[in-house]
């Protein structure tokens, strides 16, 4: 998903890439709060890969080599991203299952070829 990052700031440039991990809500002084966990990516460089035309991403990891997540508002929430894996010369596990597709590749492309809006938000 892409997350409000600067509004003064044009395109990609302007946006968070999130994977959700959870949706969720609470209320506090009778107000409900629409949340979301997230995992974050960085992007990789400055522009997008020359060769593809698209941005590229990977998972932000802390000193312990463990992802990073944290919670957000869903206020901040643009729209979906469609992630693309950087495939490598390993083969991939027989029985990954489909919820655990992002974990073991170590960088994404972020796909703006899905539709007209993606092309136009976030490039």
């Amino acid at each position: 998903m892409f997350l409000k990052k600067d509004p003064n700031l044009t395109g990609f440039h302007g946006l968070y890439v999130v994977q959700v991990c959870l949706f969720f809500s609470f209320m506090h002084n009778q107000i409900r709060y629409p949340c979301a966990l997230v995992q974050w990516f960085t992007p990789v460089g400055d522009e997008p890969c020359r060769d593809i035309g698209m941005w590229m991403v990977e998972p932000n990891f802390n000193h312990c080599e463990q992802c990073v997540k944290a919670i957000v508002h869903l206020d901040t929430a643009v729209r979906g991203a469609h992630l693309l894996p950087v495939y490598s010369p390993t083969i991939i596990p027989p029985n990954l299952q489909f919820s655990k597709t992002l974990r073991p590749f170590h960088a994404y492309c972020v796909n703006k070829y899905v539709d007209h809006h993606m092309h136009q938000i976030a490039f």
